[in-house]
């Protein structure tokens, strides 16, 4: 009996290895996606390390508008500060505010379309009526109302539990929590699909033969089955937050100076085009910035797709 359960396990890790293998393979062979995966993990090594590199581009100096050199590789701010540096910090805030906004999203989302998906009937109706409404709210607008309304309480409360200025880590909070917020409802409608699909499964259908309760058959059996399209969506969610949030900035309701975001350092390069001079770098480069990081994650949520649905390569 032993030998057959140890046989048993050699023969689901050997199956694992080889499904490991094929996804790394498929991805692999996908070059966008294997380009935008160095590309990301490199610019994340690089915004993490440099402030241990440099600190120019927190430093005021007299260098203000200076143009990109071999000293100043993006040239400088209106206050002398090294513009390189300054998008380097703007990358990591704004991988940091989609990162966790995009966790959110995949906490609320999963939880509320599994539920709604394995209770049906009454609950399901009920749980997806409550998504419609929010979908007819416009998303954006929610989340400004959210950040003006609640800024000053979390504030209040940072403060008074901190005792110290809670502004930043107020907007912050309203940050992650309105961007995780309002990005859940296309997640909920997957999860949901997904588990209208396998509760009726053999498989399923076993586990309540057994007696097993609704919420083990949800943790142990469907949820580990809709985990490969849970992941895709993820990584299409994340730079659709770091757009919201960039987008926030730039209206001046996201990340406040002194810190910076991508959107933040549009704004301010923008602020400085006048007809005397145009002081072009300092909108360019966050610009391009936002650009190569919004393509390069959009690059690798298609590339993770094709991994987890290989039908859809056959597709095209």
């Amino acid at each position: 009996m032993a030998e057959v359960v140890s046989s048993n396990n050699i023969q689901k890790s050997q199956l694992g290895e080889s499904l490991n293998r094929r996804a790394w393979l498929r991805f692999r062979a996908n070059l966008p996606a294997m380009l935008a995966s160095v590309f990301l993990i490199s610019l994340i090594m690089i915004s993490l390390c440099w402030p241990f590199v440099s600190s120019l581009g927190d430093q005021h100096s007299d260098a203000q508008f200076n143009p990109p050199s071999d000293q100043y590789w993006f040239g400088t701010d209106v206050h002398g500060r090294d513009l390189f540096g300054r998008v380097l910090a703007g990358t990591r805030i704004s991988l940091l505010v989609g990162l966790v906004g995009a966790l959110v999203s995949l906490v609320i989302g999963v939880l509320w379309g599994a539920t709604a998906g394995l209770l049906g009937g009454r609950w399901d109706n009920w749980m997806m009526r409550t998504v419609d409404v929010l979908y007819s709210l416009p998303s954006i607008i929610f989340v400004i109302v959210i950040i003006t309304t609640l800024e000053g309480v979390i504030q209040g409360w940072v403060e008074s539990v901190f005792a110290g200025d809670g502004s930043d880590a107020a907007r912050h909070v309203l940050l992650y929590a309105g961007l995780g917020a309002v990005s859940w409802l296309t997640m909920s409608r997957i999860v949901r699909g997904q588990v209208l699909a396998l509760r009726e499964q053999q498989f399923v259908e076993a586990a309540r033969s057994l007696g097993l309760g609704t919420w083990t058959i949800l943790w142990r059996h469907i949820l580990p089955n809709v985990f490969g399209v849970v992941i895709v969506y993820l990584t299409l969610t994340l730079p659709a937050i770091v757009l919201y949030e960039s987008f926030l900035s730039y209206l001046g309701l996201g990340i406040q100076p002194p810190q910076a975001s991508l959107g933040s350092l549009i704004a301010e390069g923008a602020a400085q085009i006048n007809p005397v001079r145009v002081y072009w770098w300092m909108i360019f480069f966050p610009a391009i910035g936002l650009a190569a990081l919004l393509m390069a994650l959009n690059f690798v949520g298609d590339g993770l797709r094709d991994v987890f649905d290989p039908k859809s390569t056959n597709e095209r």
